[in-house]
């Protein structure tokens, strides 16, 4: 398996901490935006706004460290997928909105979405095995 190599296993700890950083990067600013983002929330009639907001932003961060660090990868891979799973297609429903630009920009966000729903799939599927590089909690 190319995790087993010195080049497999450092490409995949850059890979991982892009992926987790980035991740915990985004749920800062569910906490820095606040406001903003539960207005946007609200307005997509989620219920308990400011909640969800926050909740998704521990999310967020949680997940995107457990994958950076390799500290329990299952639960973290497997919550960032039902967070993108659940959360892609009652935020970013593109095909309701009848602007073309907002379409546009709804659209580019569900499919970033999707492609975050994929790749945490892929950590799941990698969880079982220790990591190279990383802490290997909870394998």
């Amino acid at each position: 398996m190319a995790l087993e190599t010195t080049a497999g296993g450092l490409a995949f700890l850059v890979g991982r901490l892009v992926f987790g950083v980035l991740l915990g990067f985004m749920g800062l600013g569910h906490f820095t935006g606040l406001d903003g983002m539960s207005g946007y929330v609200e307005a997509k009639g989620v219920p308990a706004p400011r909640f969800a907001v926050i909740a998704s932003g521990l999310v967020l961060i949680g997940g995107g460290l457990s994958l950076a660090l390799g500290i329990y990868p299952l639960l973290g891979a497997g919550a960032l997928a039902v967070f993108f799973l659940g959360v892609t297609p009652v935020m970013h429903d593109f095909w309701s909105v009848d602007d073309p630009e907002q379409r546009q920009s709804e659209m580019t966000d569900f499919l970033k979405n999707a492609t975050l729903f994929g790749a945490a799939l892929v950590f799941v599927a990698l969880s079982g095995t220790a990591w190279p590089y990383a802490l290997n909690v909870g394998l």
